[in-house]
């Protein structure tokens, strides 16, 4: 009987790390984590599907190999998480070898740390996410524009739900326009269209409409400071904004009503059509530097 092809290509993998470790054994440590992870979960795999009762119909060798590849596919996405198995073989190893672990290790292993207090605290883990993710985009709109990065980032998520609401292309492609800003008559970027909701006299309509669309998120956050800070009917709120930033910096406090403030200037100004719109923002921008106070 022939040997698989899953485990062939395993045993090739595994010479080849062998040969890696000879040359520069610290950065094999990592790669060996990920692999013995990755045989791990395999094994995990095959068990489930071994306890698993099967009705034997349409079952033959070729499903057999299918079903194996499937496995150690989904044992691949699985492997390499931060603060998984993996991370803490690593930290093993580097022990047993007298490796200093690298800066972006201790990094890496450091982010999911916060996650289980933040969840007694009652914050969803994906809230968590999205606020790290444009933390340093939102800090960089910040200091350029003098409005608090945890407004930016309150009204990426409050567009973006959180980033679960993404405008994307027809073909999947991401506009990476998380404030949902429009493509007026003056804007030669490029553009996405898709179907929205508007306000018209109070009532909620679909329509088609064109967005903005940009290659990063850091390209998103800059025009939206850009926006801002240059048309004349946001000036009243940039000042607001950047009077709340300053009072923060001096005191380490956050202004009193600074986030309703801007946010109803927001819709003031004619930002969106949504009569709620002020009242919904101003609530994710509390819940945003909440989740930044105890990330701190």
């Amino acid at each position: 009987m022939s040997s698989s092809p899953i485990a062939n290509t395993d045993n090739r993998s595994i010479e080849a790390l062998r040969a890696a470790a000879a040359r520069d054994p610290k950065s094999s440590v990592r790669e060996a984590a990920k692999q013995f992870e990755a045989l791990f979960m395999q094994e995990v795999m095959k068990s489930m599907r071994a306890a698993t009762m099967s009705s034997g119909l349409m079952e033959n060798s070729a499903t057999q190999l299918g079903t194996e590849m499937l496995d150690t596919q989904f044992a691949s996405k699985m492997t390499g998480l931060p603060g998984g198995l993996s991370d803490a073989i690593t930290r093993q190893l580097q022990r047993q070898m007298g490796i200093t672990p690298d800066k972006t290790d201790k990094a890496d292993t450091a982010k999911p740390a916060a996650l289980p207090t933040l969840t007694r605290k009652n914050i969803a883990p994906h809230v968590q996410e999205f606020i790290q993710k444009h933390d340093s985009a939102a800090k960089a709109a910040s200091a350029a524009t003098g409005i608090p990065a945890s407004f930016m980032i309150a009204q990426a998520a409050h567009e973006s739900g959180w980033g679960k609401r993404e405008i994307v292309a027809k073909d999947g492609t991401n506009s990476f326009n998380v404030f949902g800003i429009k493509a007026g008559a003056n804007w030669t970027g490029k553009t996405v269209e898709v179907k929205t909701t508007e306000f018209v006299d109070g009532r909620a309509q679909k329509v088609v409409a064109k967005f903005r669309a940009y290659d990063s998120y850091e390209a998103a956050f800059k025009d939206y400071g850009q926006l801002l800070g240059s048309n004349q009917r946001y000036a009243q709120v940039v000042a607001q904004a950047q009077q709340t930033q300053q009072a923060s910096a001096s005191t380490g406090i956050s202004s009193p009503g600074g986030a309703e403030r801007f946010a109803q200037g927001l819709q003031k100004a004619g930002y969106a059509t949504d009569p709620e719109y002020a009242s919904k923002l101003a609530r994710v921008i509390n819940t945003t530097v909440r989740v930044q106070r105890a990330l701190a």
